[in-house]
Parts: structure tokens; C-alpha cells; sequence
């Protein structure tokens, strides 16, 4: 873990604290996948129930839903099927940001880096951060988690994703300089 952060430390510098993303944002990622399933079954079902009657054929009393399901027209079963990799699509994408992201503060400088192929790295020295900004919603403060957006001189604003325990983020960056 941290690799970029671990390569990118001079002599003289150590991690402060490591930001972690929230485990609401592995769920989240999550039932992405179990909408995309819901989704496809969901079709395929209103397929079944709605295509004889916009087609205009009675469909046979004794078929049992798979072979409904069967018989339904293949370019249905096949937006269905794009329903279910989209979701895990989604899923995917979602877990190479959480697995590329690094976050960390040390006793110089914060270093936020995301990316698998390519880079994007944001790295702002401690005396250079002009402001904090912790920003929660209302589920982010029940469960402790929200993000946090860092102005620096001459920077701009770097936003980080939903991490956990954003307020303990906030004091290792006032802890950080402090020292």
C-alpha cells in the first residue's frame, strides 16, 4: 500500500497519517453490482410480461419463467446482459480508484496521488496550506466519514475523496504544522 508515497519521501521525512476511504464506499461500490443483477432480472421480467401485448401474441399458460425468459426476443436478453456488466462496470471503476488512491500527510507536505495508468498527483507543502475544509453531509457525520478540500498558496484546492475520520485528517494536517 502507499507505494508512491513510500518512493516519494526524503531522508528526513516521515507519514503522519495515512487517509483510508470510508468502507461505505466499498458498499456503494458494491451494489453497483446487485443493482445491475436487479436491474437485468427487472427487465427480462417486464420483457416477459409486456412483449405479447406489444407484439400481439398470446403467449403459452404453461412455460415456467426461464423458459419465458428463453424465449424472449435475443435482443432484449442481450440489453439485459449490458445491464448487468454496466453495473459491473461500475464496480470496477470504483475499486481501481479506491486501490491507485494514496492520501497521506507527513511532517512536510500532504501528497494525494490517484491513478492506474495515468497519474494525477497533488502534493502541497505544509506551509503552503492556507486552509481546511472538512465537508460532511448528514449520513457523513452519523458514520464518520466525508471529504476534505485543502487550498494551498499558489495550488488551488485539492478535494479528496470520502475518507474516514475526515476530523482526525484535519488535525494530523495542523499537527503536521505544528512541527
Amino acid at each position: 500500500m502507499l507505494q508512491y508515497v513510500q518512493e516519494s519521501l526524503t531522508d528526513d521525512e516521515e507519514i503522519i497519517h495515512v487517509g483510508r476511504f470510508h468502507w461505505t464506499y466499498s458498499v456503494s461500490a458494491l451494489l453497483n453490482i446487485v443493482f445491475g443483477i436487479v436491474g437485468a432480472i427487472l427487465f427480462l421480467v417486464l420483457v416477459v410480461k409486456f412483449e405479447p401485448m406489444i407484439l400481439g401474441y398470446r403467449p403459452a399458460q404453461d412455460l415456467s419463467w426461464i423458459q419465458q425468459i428463453q424465449s424472449v426476443h435475443p435482443f432484449a436478453k442481450l440489453f439485459a446482459f449490458f445491464i448487468m456488466l454496466f453495473g459491473i462496470y461500475k464496480f470496477a471503476r470504483l475499486m481501481v480508484i479506491k486501490a491507485t488512491t494514496e492520501m497521506a500527510i507527513t511532517n512536510m507536505r500532504l501528497i494525494y496521488k490517484r491513478g492506474l495508468i495515468s497519474r494525477f498527483v497533488a502534493e502541497i507543502n505544509i506551509d503552503r496550506i492556507e486552509g481546511v475544509n472538512v465537508l460532511q453531509g448528514f449520513f457523513g457525520r452519523l458514520m464518520n466519514f466525508g471529504r476534505i478540500m485543502i487550498r494551498g498558496m499558489g495550488v488551488g484546492e485539492v478535494i479528496l475523496p470520502p475518507i474516514e475520520d475526515p476530523i482526525k485528517f484535519r488535525k494530523a494536517i495542523d499537527k503536521a504544522r505544528n512541527i
